[in-house]
Order: structure tokens, then C-alpha cells, then sequence
């Protein structure tokens, strides 16, 4: 069976978007949402938030991706952190769930219909979630405090929870709790007390729930996760990952596996370009050949067989020079997976 392809999550802004006007039109966007107020009505979040949504999700549905991230051009950690200084102010870590909004789910749920018809197929969405670790680090620091854990943990279920689309033209197949900095940044809690907040933040049903991670240094307190049932990490520009889960690690544990197969990691990819000698590297020169893309999907499928359930790219490429380059990253990795049978070392 062939993985589905999808993707991280970040995208560039379309060409001719300026980032500070598209800032404010989110913002304005989430309020209007909250207050039960059309965001399509007004001209300003029409233009500067929706369109701009719906432009960059096209973009990413063209590269036939099986599951496709709504494209994350806000900062993951204010899409949550906002919301969490509001509840502060009140004297909580918790969210209210009429809070608990993500302006870009929004937008693709409204324009389901439109876009399904456009595309000849219902829309697979997945959700990216910075997780409750990574707020908390992010907010509070390291040392743990489990209340105040626990408080992000169901801020982050919240915001899943209303997430959850199902309909026949769109349908919310994958959230992705992601923890960047789990297993790089020491948290003082426990293995348990990890295990225990994940496990809060994963409590809801429907999608295929993902943890996505740049390491796997203690990936084996993950295993123990109840309701989590794929992990993730880079390997294209991480390839000493693949070394530390063995398909016997995630059988035992009843969990599948997504693995990066698409380097992603831009500031090295421009360096690296620039030492060969092409100071203004065309996407070509940027993007890895298929051959490169396919060689290591097929190193990860021989090595977790069925278990291999999800692949793409390492991670996100809201950095990326523009949105034609940054698709062109996805197109080879569809073709590298979907089209296996050649391939040249």
C-alpha cells in the first residue's frame, strides 16, 4: 500500500501580499469569526485574509497531495499563544472553546464546495497545532508545572476539537500536534507527567491524530501515548532519525509512522547552492531531483513496510523564496512517491 502524501504546514505568502497587512486582516478575521460576524462580507478580510487562503490552498491542491495542511502563514505559536493570553488575563491557561477558532479551517470550510467542485475531489484537510509542550515552553519555560500543563493540554484539545470538519465536500483527515522542540529543549517533567498531558491533548475522535517532531531523542516516552497513532519526523535533512525507531518499536507500540523524504531546511539548501557556485539559484537548483526524493522513500519504505503510513516533506516552507518554488518541493515528492517504479542512484 502507498503512503499518503501530505504536507508540514507553512507556505509562503502569494506574491504581492504584504505580511504586516495580512497579520491584521488574521487578527480582524478571528475576531469576526469569534463574534459570529461574515469575514467574507467585509472587503478588507475578503481580500487581505480569505482570498489569500484560498490562493495558497489551490496552490498546494494542484501538486495532487493526498492530505493537504491549510496553509500556515500566521505564526503557529501566536495562533494558540494569542488565544492563551486573552484566558491569562482572566486568570486561566484555558481557552474557551468559542476562542478556540482557526481563521484558516474557517475559510477552507466555507469554500469547500468550491473548491472540491474545482479540483473534481473532496478535500482531505490536515491541521497543524503547535502542541502543549511547545506552548508551555514558549510561555512559561521550563520548569513544569502540571496544572499549568494541563491547562495548554486541553487549550490545544479545544482548538482540535473544533477543527473537526466532515461533510461530502471536505473532511478533516489528519491533525498534527506538533513538538519541535521535544527532545532538543529539557523540560523538567516526568515521562509520565509528558505522557499524561499529550494524552489530554489527543482526546478527541475522527482524524488521524500526528505528532510532528524535528528529533527523536525520547521518542520512546511517545510510545506510550494513548490516542496518538502516527509519529513523524525529518529525515531528508536529519538522516540519522530513521536509526532510532525500528518497525519492531512502533508494532509493539500499535503506532504508525510518517517520515520525511524531501530536504526543506532552506538556509542550508541556498548555502550549499551558493558553494557550487550559483549566486541566484533558479527553484530547479533549489528543489532535490526525484531520484534524490525517491531513493529515500524507498529506504523508508523497505525499512517500515505497511507501517509507513504517511511521508511528504520535512517540514514546512514558509521560508522559501516564493510559492512556485515551494510547490515545486511538493509536485517532486508526489511524483517521487506515486511514480516508484525507476529510479536511478
Amino acid at each position: 500500500m502507498c503512503p499518503l502524501v501530505d504536507d508540514v504546514g507553512s507556505f509562503p505568502l502569494p506574491e504581492g501580499v504584504n505580511s504586516e497587512t495580512f497579520m491584521q486582516a488574521y487578527l480582524k478575521t478571528r475576531e469576526a469569526i469569534i463574534n459570529n460576524q461574515d469575514p467574507v462580507a467585509d472587503e478588507f478580510m475578503q481580500k487581505n485574509f480569505c482570498q489569500v487562503v484560498l490562493e495558497s490552498f489551490r496552490k498546494k491542491l494542484a501538486c495532487d497531495l493526498d492530505v493537504v495542511t491549510f496553509p500556515q502563514q500566521f505564526s503557529g505559536l501566536r495562533q494558540i499563544g494569542d488565544a492563551v493570553h486573552e484566558a491569562m488575563m482572566q486568570g486561566s491557561f484555558i481557552v474557551e472553546n468559542s476562542r478556540a477558532v482557526l481563521p484558516e479551517v474557517y475559510v477552507l470550510n466555507r469554500y469547500a464546495k468550491e473548491l472540491s467542485d474545482e479540483f473534481n475531489r473532496k478535500i482531505l484537510l490536515r491541521v497543524c497545532l503547535f502542541g502543549p509542550l511547545e506552548q508551555y515552553l514558549h510561555e512559561v519555560g521550563s520548569i513544569a508545572y502540571p496544572d499549568v500543563l494541563e491547562g495548554f493540554a486541553e487549550t490545544i484539545n479545544r482548538f482540535a476539537k473544533n477543527a473537526v470538519l466532515n461533510s461530502k465536500y471536505i473532511e478533516t483527515r489528519v491533525i498534527s500536534i506538533d513538538e519541535p522542540s521535544y527532545g532538543h529543549t529539557n523540560l523538567t517533567a516526568s515521562p509520565e507527567l509528558i505522557v499524561e498531558i499529550l494524552q489530554k491533548a489527543y482526546n478527541f475522535h475522527g482524524p488521524i491524530r500526528q505528532i510532528h517532531l524535528h528529533s527523536t531523542s525520547g521518542i520512546n516516552n511517545l510510545l506510550n501515548v494513548k490516542g496518538l497513532d502516527v509519529l513523524s519526523f525529518e529525515y531528508a535533512a536529519s538522516p540519522r532519525n530513521i536509526y532510532d525507531v525500528s518497525k519492531n518499536m512502533l508494532e509493539i507500540a500499535d503506532k504508525q509512522i510518517r517520515v520525511g523524504i524531501a530536504r526543506t531546511d532552506i538556509d542550508s539548501i541556498w548555502a550549499e547552492a551558493y558553494e557550487k557556485g550559483f549566486e541566484k539559484p533558479t527553484g530547479d537548483q533549489l528543489v532535490e531531483r526525484v531520484e534524490i526524493i525517491r531513493k529515500r522513500y524507498f529506504e523508508a519504505k523497505e525499512k517500515y513496510g505497511e507501517l509507513l503510513t504517511f511521508t511528504g516533506p520535512d517540514c514546512g516552507l514558509g521560508s522559501w523564496p516564493n510559492q512556485n518554488v515551494a510547490s515545486l518541493v511538493l509536485k517532486r515528492t508526489v511524483e517521487a512517491v506515486k511514480q516508484p517504479t525507476f529510479y536511478s542512484t
